[in-house]
């Protein structure tokens, strides 16, 4: 037995020695064009120089980012495979009776990689000009107004949910598979409003394809310094900004985690993707996988505290 842990542990250093030796593949659990996929595409290139291997960005939408965020926690753990999880990741536990895999048993955190809040976003023939007016507008029109999230349990769905709990509005959820075709949608004038990533959304604002009314958070976002809070607008407790986090699966060698971890707090610290994801509303944050899982347990907490005052339900 104590020879063949010796051996493990032989085997575990040489491949953390050599690691990476081939592509590493990235699971974005949503569709291309949202917050978290724009985030992993900036990385990408810089963390392909620092690792010396090809990172390939691998998109699997639905369930609100549980098929993508599933198929990792039953990949090898090896540091050859890799999700990149948003808000949702916290959140739905407290949100579905079952889940496909245990947010702590099932996962190595990596790092903590962004922050950012998000954005109420309208089309522009919505004939409102503040969310005073479109609150005024829902209040008016019960059941008429619809809005888009990214999925079911997604930081935008808590988002609204928390803005008609704030309200007492009666708004119609229609769910997508990422907070990307979200945008689309209301984009296209097939949906009246969404939550969204300053990231996906800020040059449709600034050509006047969609009209921003309040952000998240307590502070104005970089991105859009002229788009008030929640709290400057008058309506408390829509506390719905997304954190993104690197994991890998459980049981991945210490040793590989910090060959990782290191690639991406240096490419987190890189004055010009710095300075690229600040243009498009995010805050690197980067750490210790200590700090990332720190940060998961918290932010569990919170949502859990969240979903049971606000009574959110999922369909």
């Amino acid at each position: 037995m104590a020879m063949t842990a010796c051996g493990l542990v032989m085997a575990f250093a040489s491949l953390a020695q050599n690691f990476p030796a081939r592509v590493v593949r990235i699971v974005v659990p949503f569709a291309p064009g949202g917050g978290t996929d724009n985030l992993t595409r900036i990385m990408a290139p810089k963390l392909t120089e620092l690792l010396g291997q090809q990172i390939l960005i691998d998109n699997r939408p639905g369930a609100s980012g549980q098929i993508g965020t599933e198929l990792v926690a039953r990949a090898a753990p090896d540091g050859y495979t890799l999700v990149h999880a948003d808000t949702t990741f916290t959140s739905n536990p407290s949100l579905h009776r079952k889940m496909p895999y245990d947010a702590v048993k099932d996962f190595s955190p990596v790092s903590l990689l962004a922050a950012a809040p998000v954005v109420l976003m309208i089309h522009p023939s919505v004939p409102v000009k503040s969310l005073k007016e479109l609150v005024a507008l829902a209040r008016a029109r019960p059941g008429e107004l619809n809005f888009a999230t990214g999925g079911a349990g997604s930081a935008t769905h808590l988002g609204v949910e928390l803005f008609k709990a704030a309200e007492g509005l009666d708004l119609v959820h229609i769910p997508y598979k990422g907070s990307g075709p979200a945008a689309a949608a209301v984009l296209a004038g097939h949906v009246v409003m969404t939550f969204a990533s300053p990231s996906a959304t800020a040059p449709h604002v600034a050509a006047g394809k969609l009209r921003a009314l309040a952000v998240t958070g307590d502070r104005r976002n970089s991105a859009m310094p002229h788009i008030p809070t929640f709290a400057e607008s008058g309506i408390a407790g829509v506390d719905s900004g997304t954190y993104w986090v690197s994991l890998a699966p459980a049981g991945t060698p210490r040793d590989i985690i910090a060959v990782l971890n290191g690639a991406m707090v240096r490419v987190l610290q890189m004055p010009d993707i710095v300075k690229r994801l600040a243009g498009l509303g995010f805050e690197p944050i980067a750490g210790t996988p200590d700090d990332c899982a720190a940060h998961i347990r918290e932010a569990l907490a919170k949502w859990a505290r969240v979903v049971a005052q606000a009574k959110i339900r999922v369909e």
